[in-house]
């Protein structure tokens, strides 16, 4: 390994030292988990929290613990502390159901709220399940969807002008990291009367997001990613508190009725954020993710973005040294990378089973991307530099032609 690089990391280590938190995480010893983007590690006291749910308040308490515990407040109590770490002041996000059952919520209620308009834009390059909710959504709110590329979608925004109900693009591209204008394409939907919403299960944790300070109208995203919440854990959504007293939901539960236990025959939404619960939540997921967001605990978004940074930055570094003719398809402009780095390859799932192989988790997107996620809390520049070396080593001995790495399981 290059003593340069070595000298570097060291370098770097100690001086985001304040922001080292892997003592917060159980992680196997000797992994660099670069999966943080699919699913998070497992903060300390999880596992603690969650035998106390199933013991003690499920166990013991029984029914009690819908009030005695806390459980009946709990979607509104997490996501004041999911909204904290995007920008986002009390009383706006609520922790429930999934991201895409909250973007088809946000995607009817921006229809509802921007009466005889017909057009919503999203990227056409967006996760699968956003194309597909939203062209679900657009054919009950009677909408067309137009798939426009996020650095396209402000001009395109001016040019449908008043007809556009919504602007709906996710914060980071999934495949590649790259960060999108969040402030500039919000700005556009607002300049022709319209709504923005932005999906940050690949933002939220990692970013400096600031959904009240840029304006944003309406956000979702999950709760199992940078997070750390757990496979499956509950999703949030965001509803700006100048649009709660409109905001019409599709999905008329009992739990987003204004007095539930009235147990009434007719839907009356409830103030505020609540009205975007729609059933009985999964206490266990999230209860597991408030546990998990105490791994944030006097972390601010700006630091954790500073890290995340450098992290990126420093892998970037390394691949120049140690690979430099990988191709690397993240923007290498800090201000437009999110939290993780992807190159490509002819034979990309083999090149990560190779690497997990030698203990560096990451995954594959198709068609041809090695996706990398940094998170910043249990990443050291140390692991960075690791895992580089290993990526060099797994691509110059062509360890990805053994045939244990090329056989494709379900999950990639």
């Amino acid at each position: 390994m290059s003593p340069a690089l070595t000298d570097r990391a060291r370098e770097l280590d100690a001086r985001h030292a304040a922001t080292d938190l892997r003592a917060r995480f159980r992680l196997p010893a000797g992994v660099v988990y670069l999966d943080g983007n699919s699913l998070g590690a497992l903060p300390a006291g999880v596992a603690e929290a969650v035998a106390d749910v199933v013991h003690r308040q499920w166990g013991n308490e029984l029914i009690a613990s819908w009030n005695d515990a806390g459980w009946w407040d709990a979607p509104t109590r997490v996501g004041d502390a999911l909204g904290r770490l995007v920008g986002a002041a009390p009383g706006q996000v609520v922790c429930t159901d999934s991201t895409s059952v909250n973007l088809y919520k946000a995607v009817v209620a921006a229809a509802r709220m921007r009466p005889g308009r017909r057009v919503v834009l999203t990227d056409p390059d967006s996760f699968p399940t956003d194309l597909y909710v939203t062209d679900a959504a657009a054919r009950v709110a009677g909408l067309v969807v137009e798939r426009v590329f996020p650095g396209d979608a402000v001009a395109r925004i001016a040019e449908v002008g008043d007809d556009l109900v919504l602007a709906s693009y996710s914060s980071v591209d999934y495949r590649t990291g790259e960060l999108w204008d969040l402030p500039a394409i919000t700005r556009a939907a607002h300049a022709v009367g319209a709504l923005s919403c932005w999906d940050l299960c690949h933002s939220a944790g990692v970013l400096d997001v600031g959904l009240d300070e840029h304006g944003a109208d309406l956000a979702v995203g999950c709760g199992y990613k940078y997070l750390n919440g757990g496979p499956g854990a509950p999703a949030f959504l965001y509803v700006a508190h100048r649009l709660q007293d409109d905001f019409d939901q599709p999905l008329a539960g009992w739990n987003g009725h204004a007095t539930p236990f009235a147990m009434a025959p007719d839907f009356v939404p409830a103030p505020g954020i609540t009205r975007g619960r729609v059933g009985t939540p999964p206490l266990l997921g999230m209860l597991a993710l408030e546990a998990a967001l105490a791994a944030y605990d006097g972390v601010e978004p700006a630091a954790a973005r500073e890290r995340s940074l450098s992290l990126t930055g420093f892998f970037l570094e390394c691949l120049d040294t140690l690979v430099p003719h990988l191709e690397v398809a993240t923007p290498r402009e800090p201000a437009r990378r999110g939290s993780q780095v992807s190159v490509r390859h002819p034979q990309a799932y083999a090149v990560v089973q190779a690497l997990i192989a030698r203990d560096v988790v990451g995954d594959f997107r198709e068609p041809d991307i090695v996706r990398l996620g940094f998170a910043p809390l249990y990443l050291t520049h140390a692991d960075v530099l690791r895992a580089a070396g290993h990526l060099r080593d797994v691509l110059e001995h062509r360890e990805y032609e053994r045939a244990q790495f090329r056989t494709r399981a379900t999950v990639t």
